[in-house]
């Protein structure tokens, strides 16, 4: 049988910043837990998915792994206080609730800006590391795919992902509204990966048209700015922008570049200024507030604000709850048939062996054409016989009553019991 697909999730419903930050991956981090789990856990068919908003791990094992689970989040993090973290964590062992869980999370559905359109790339990722790592078995295979179909369809039929109501068009709406009044706000755009690039993509449908932007890595932020229409500064003049901007909005991790108050407090600094973090872990200090005229906002002061857009979306959640809904009840019919297969070939051996076992004790006096005769004529009822409750089988599937049937396949021909032997 197929074991349980399970999930053990914290996000921003459940967890501070502070928590999420501590148990945040990245893509290294990601694919090292991928193999730790391979190697000390015997979980199958594992996405481990980790974003600003969440980190979550999906697998499939006969019992509740998320205790080890979490302690190997904590050694590939460096820390070993497990107690701290685990009451922020929530285990789903409920197999259909765990694969509807995936299907609300890939889709937008659980996301802080409702129908966020980039956590089904971030899936998509995670869904690449696990088949890099032969971690995904044909149930995750066929899962990740009805999943993206079923996105498909939300897409195609409901107005779920009209407008733009992201994280980035959020951070956009907020700098439009902080600036408000402003003559030709100046900001900077510290970080071009995928959350920065859209928001300065966004910016090209707003009012603020003064944005700068440093990356370490020049030539993208150069790429970035011809793309935008904003301008590219060297990496080496990022603390200079830092004063002279009115809002700077960071999506650089802050294990790799942190503005610390220490090291404004002492400058002269364009004010009123207003910072906004998108990053995980956080790459601007909260202690900036205490500063005179100084302002911080996190991931989660950005919130739902793209109204008209959201409303629309907002609207169409039923409509997508209700695609996921049957495409859920296509998946978990197929997972059952996947399950009975096993015991429907054992069931087909253990007649076969009863066949071989006849046909050896007859065929010892027929000559070779009354043997293939026999032959043919065996097979052929043998096929039949297994015809009828294959098709019942499914039937029960479809109902979800095939477990009955299965144990009472195997207790009338000892099923399990030769496969044992």
């Amino acid at each position: 049988m197929q074991h349980t697909f399970k999930a053990l999730t914290l996000s921003y419903k459940t967890a501070p910043i502070p928590v999420r930050e501590t148990v945040a991956l990245n893509e290294i981090n990601c694919k090292n837990l991928l193999d730790k789990i391979n190697e000390f856990t015997e979980a199958r068919d594992v996405l481990v998915l980790s974003t600003c908003n969440r980190t979550e791990v999906y697998y499939a094992a006969e019992k509740d792994l998320s205790r080890e689970l979490i302690k190997l989040i904590a050694i590939e993090k460096g820390f070993f206080a497990t107690k701290e973290v685990t009451p922020y964590f929530t285990s789903i062992t409920d197999h259909a609730q765990a694969i509807e869980q995936l299907y609300n999370v890939s889709l937008g559905l659980e996301s802080q800006v409702v129908g966020d359109m980039q956590i089904l790339n971030q899936v998509k990722k995670a869904y690449q590391w696990a088949a890099d790592a032969n971690m995904a078995g044909p149930f995750l295979h066929r899962l990740m795919h009805t999943i993206f179909a079923a996105n498909k369809r939300a897409v195609n039929e409901t107005a779920f992902r009209d407008g733009a109501a992201s994280v980035s068009y959020a951070t956009v709406e907020l700098v439009e509204e902080l600036t408000k009044g402003m003559e030709n706000p100046r900001v900077l755009m510290v970080g071009v990966g995928e959350i920065g690039a859209d928001v300065c993509d966004n910016f090209q449908k707003s009012t603020v048209r003064n944005v700068i932007i440093a990356n370490r890595t020049h030539h993208k932020a150069v790429a970035l700015a011809q793309k935008t229409g904003a301008t590219a500064v060297y990496w080496e003049q990022v603390w200079d922008e830092i004063k002279k901007a009115d809002v700077v909005v960071s999506s650089v991790p802050g294990d790799c570049f942190f503005i610390d108050k220490c090291l404004l407090e002492n400058q002269v600094l364009q004010t009123p200024k207003f910072f906004i973090d998108l990053s995980m872990p956080r790459s601007i200090d909260a202690e900036l507030e205490t500063l005179e005229g100084v302002h911080v906002r996190n991931i989660d002061n950005i919130r739902n604000r793209a109204t008209a857009a959201l409303e629309k979306r907002l609207a169409a959640v039923a409509s997508v709850r209700q695609i996921v809904q049957e495409s859920m009840a296509e998946f978990l019919a197929w997972a059952r048939e996947m399950a009975m297969s096993p015991a429907l070939q054992q069931f087909k051996n253990r007649l076969e062996e009863i066949r071989q076992r006849e046909m050896a004790r007859y065929l010892k006096n027929l000559g070779e054409a009354e043997r293939a005769a026999v032959e043919a004529i065996t097979k052929s009822m043998l096929n039949k016989i297994v015809k009828l409750p294959a098709i019942e089988l499914k039937a029960a599937c479809m109902r979800g009553e095939s477990e009955a049937l299965l144990n009472g396949l195997s207790a009338l021909f000892q099923l399990e019991e030769k496969q044992e032997a």
